[in-house]
């Protein structure tokens, strides 16, 4: 029998039209939770891309936070300073991020330094056992003077975020800034911020400003990591160009599937906040997105790149666009975590 030669085109055409038909006859996916909850997903991971993997990643794809701890009992760097993390698991150097903004946190967790000509506006202290090395010897090293910040901002009421908040305001006067469900937080578990507990202070509430000398920081009553989690707006200068900064005060879910009822209420009002705050980085046109924590805004990583910018662009400043993308990163997580919760039982 003679071989006979077949075109290739015509073996290719084929298999494509027996996949067509093939995939003709499979029934289009129903809807249901699953499916809800691989579009979500999806959804986040195509908005995160490159730039937000460690935001996809913890509100994505590792285990949850647990719900708040009401134990009143001191952490356990508190009671024996031995027991602190080591140096190196923690330290970074201080950065000048921007003309009048600066980095004085640590490897995973950030603190900020707002410069203007009446004082320093901080965003956050950090952990107990090292805010004294990176904050006052952070901005020290900066050639700030620690005796210069007036408002200590605490965007929620964990221990490594208030952790130096005490500190700061018996040691330099500084007025401390926290909403009032974490204020009550602080009070209600003493021993639990032991050391770390400043004396209740200002109130923030929603749209509040804090203006000190040429700047203003905007604050944004965002719940859900705690009750009273604090999110910011403001404007920086980039050699001398104004920039606008939306600043996520807490990003990380908070839930336990042992407490389903909880969790999806939680979860609500997670993507509310999330909602808010996008629709106020959009508002100012924020081209910046900063965290108090590294995972989510990449600031160790991005400090060590402002050495070599020369006449770049800022690695910070990653467009209004991308900004937007973050938020969608966070609902979408938050939307699937939520719709897993709801196919946990009831708790009886």
């Amino acid at each position: 029998m003679p071989f006979r030669h077949i075109p290739m085109v015509g073996i290719v055409l084929g298999l494509v039209t027996a996949a067509g038909h093939a995939f003709a006859q499979q029934p289009a996916p129903k809807p249901g939770p699953q499916n809800e909850i691989r579009a979500a997903k999806q959804a986040a991971k195509d908005a995160a891309e490159f730039e937000f993997t460690g935001t996809l990643a913890r509100t994505c794809l590792l285990p949850p936070s647990r719900s708040e701890d009401f134990r009143d009992i001191p952490a356990p760097y508190v009671s024996d300073p031995n027991k602190a993390p080591a140096r190196a698991t923690w330290y970074a150097e201080p950065a000048k991020v921007f003309d009048n903004l600066y980095f004085v946190g640590g490897k995973i967790h950030s603190a900020w330094a707002l410069k203007t000509r009446e004082g320093i506006i901080l965003l956050d202290t950090i952990y107990p056992y090292n805010s004294e090395e990176l904050i006052v010897g952070g901005m020290r090293k900066l050639g700030l003077d620690p005796k210069d910040i007036k408002y200590v901002v605490v965007s929620h009421a964990h221990q490594d975020h208030i952790g130096g908040a005490e500190m700061l305001q018996k040691r330099y006067g500084a007025r401390v800034v926290m909403s009032g469900p974490d204020w009550d937080l602080v009070e209600k578990v003493p021993n639990r911020f032991r050391s770390m507990a400043p004396k209740r202070d200002v109130v923030a509430t929603d749209g509040m400003k804090l203006t000190l000398g040429e700047s203003t920081v905007s604050i944004w009553f965002t719940p859900g990591h705690t009750d009273g989690t604090l999110s910011f707006t403001f404007q920086v200068l980039d050699r001398g160009r104004p920039v606008n900064v939306v600043y996520s005060g807490g990003t990380a879910l908070v839930y336990e599937y042992t407490m389903p009822e909880w969790g999806i209420k939680n979860m609500q009002t997670y993507i509310n906040s999330q909602r808010h705050l996008a629709a106020k980085a959009k508002e100012t046109g924020a081209t910046v997105l900063l965290s108090n924590h590294s995972e989510f805004d990449n600031a160790y990583n991005k400090n060590r790149m402002l050495a070599g910018r020369g006449n770049g662009p800022h690695p910070y400043e990653i467009g209004a666009d991308w900004v937007q993308r973050y938020f969608t990163v966070t609902e979408n997580c938050a939307r699937a975590t939520q719709l897993k919760l709801e196919q946990q039982p009831a708790r009886k």
